[in-house]
């Protein structure tokens, strides 16, 4: 359980961060605000017509009886939405990220450098960094979809289906989308998807942590696009700490000393701690 408050204070230090750096929030702002209209619209035609897709998918039960025609197709049309949605908040963060690379390359950049130390490059052009993203949110998104048919199938088992099933689909999310956010550090550091995931994975509490809380936060409207740029500087601290690197002495002069003042998180597991970015 103390894994699941690392995680958390990630994201939370991530929000103060930008917090402490409004140019660089009003920086990550834009590439989610043009990917929030986008995806406001496939939703709603979603909503629009999850009913008929609800109906061409069972047709097997158009001859049914009161109550249980609109018993079963409800059900679907619920499931058929919250698949999209479970999709939509994978995909949002895939998709700004792709749109936004350079802003939030540069914002992940920046708080490297606020920590101290070396700042990573890819070293690689934007045509080819593009590339990279694409292929691997690609990549991502078919495991996704993996989990969420599957889940979709277990969302028809009686109490399961509308207990555990919903759980764990937040669970799959926060991990998916906690990937994503930590690739734009570790893509900078030539940390290949596989890798990544076995880091995330090898940090699993820690992971949820992280993402389960955000994924939560997304459902909100508009609140994803004002919590990506502190998403991603979150990430990028937890991306430091997967890799083992420690924090410097900073730009402003703040110490590894200063920074245990603050007092560092590490879990019982061999947790790193959680870096606090100098003022």
């Amino acid at each position: 359980m103390r894994d699941l408050g690392v995680g958390f204070r990630y994201l939370v230090q991530g929000q103060k961060w930008v917090g402490r750096h409004g140019r660089w929030f009003g920086f990550g702002l834009l590439p989610g605000l043009v990917t929030l209209v986008l995806y406001t619209g496939a939703l709603v035609g979603l909503a629009y017509g999850a009913d008929d897709l609800a109906g061409w998918v069972t047709p097997f039960a158009d001859d049914w009886s009161s109550p249980w025609l609109g018993i079963l197709r409800g059900t679907v049309t619920g499931l058929v939405f919250a698949f999209g949605l479970f999709l939509a908040v994978i995909t949002f963060t895939a998709v700004t990220l792709l749109v936004g690379q350079p802003f939030y390359e540069s914002l992940s950049e920046e708080v490297d450098r606020s920590e101290g130390g070396d700042v990573p490059e890819s070293g690689l052009p934007l045509w080819r960094e593009l590339w990279i993203s694409a292929r691997d949110s690609l990549r991502v998104l078919l495991r996704v979809a993996f989990y969420g048919i599957l889940l979709f199938a277990c969302g028809f088992i009686p109490v399961i289906g509308q207990t555990v099933v919903p759980v764990l689909g937040f669970c799959v999310s926060g991990f998916f989308l906690t990937q994503e956010l930590a690739s734009v550090a570790l893509q900078r550091r030539g940390v290949e998807l596989k890798e990544r995931l076995a880091l995330l994975r090898g940090r699993r509490m820690t992971t949820l942590g992280f993402g389960v809380p955000l994924t939560l936060a997304f459902l909100v409207p508009f609140v994803a696009v004002f919590l990506m740029p502190g998403a991603v500087a979150g990430a990028t601290l937890m991306a430091r700490d997967l890799r083992g690197e420690t924090a410097g002495e900073g730009p402003d002069g703040d110490s590894e000393e200063n920074d245990q003042e603050r007092g560092n998180l590490s879990s019982s597991g061999g947790d790193q701690g959680v870096h606090h970015i100098p003022h």
